[in-house]
């Protein structure tokens, strides 16, 4: 929930009226959760965030889980949904997702899952138009922040990647030419 896209995803999702969980690794990153708006946190180094989740929402679970680290995750990420949940996998930080039988679906609540891309969910010159109209009215009027971490040369990219892939990310990446 601290990271460039976790940070930017609990904003969006206070916009929209949610409440958040979020999951983060140290103090500082949740200081910066907290501040994009999350309502409760979970250390996941620290706690088992399956059962703090189950914990939080009464044994409930969540309506959608939003993944960027994948294979460390996903798995752990169904049992934190209520019955037909929404699993969004998004990136993966600590590897791909390893392929699994989808009837776990069914078993689990009748879950649902997606591996959103840009070019699924912006097909035509308006649908970018709106959402990209949409982000940018939020961040003009001050209701989402982006938040800059880091910055590499381009030609540091390996070192960028690295960064991500070792979790220290807290807000956005950027490679400058």
């Amino acid at each position: 929930a601290a990271g460039g896209t976790g940070a930017l995803l609990v904003q969006m999702a206070k916009i929209r009226g949610a409440k958040v969980i979020g999951t983060v690794s140290t103090e500082e990153k949740a200081e910066i959760a907290r501040a994009a708006g999350a309502d409760e946190i979970i250390f996941y180094t620290k706690q088992d965030f399956v059962a703090e989740t189950k914990r939080i929402t009464n044994g409930k679970g969540v309506d959608v889980v939003y993944d960027g680290v994948g294979k460390s995750t996903f798995m752990k990420g169904l049992d934190c949904l209520r019955p037909r949940g929404y699993a969004v996998l998004f990136g993966g930080a600590s590897g791909q997702v390893e392929p699994f039988d989808l009837q776990l679906l069914n078993a689990k609540g009748s879950l649902f899952t997606t591996r959103p891309s840009l070019g699924a969910y912006i097909q035509t010159r308006e649908e970018l138009l709106g959402r990209t109209n949409e982000m940018f009215g939020w961040i003009n009027s001050g209701k989402l922040t982006v938040r800059i971490d880091q910055s590499f040369a381009l030609a540091d990219a390996a070192k960028a990647h690295a960064y991500i892939e070792g979790r220290e990310t807290k807000g956005k990446v950027l490679l400058i030419p």
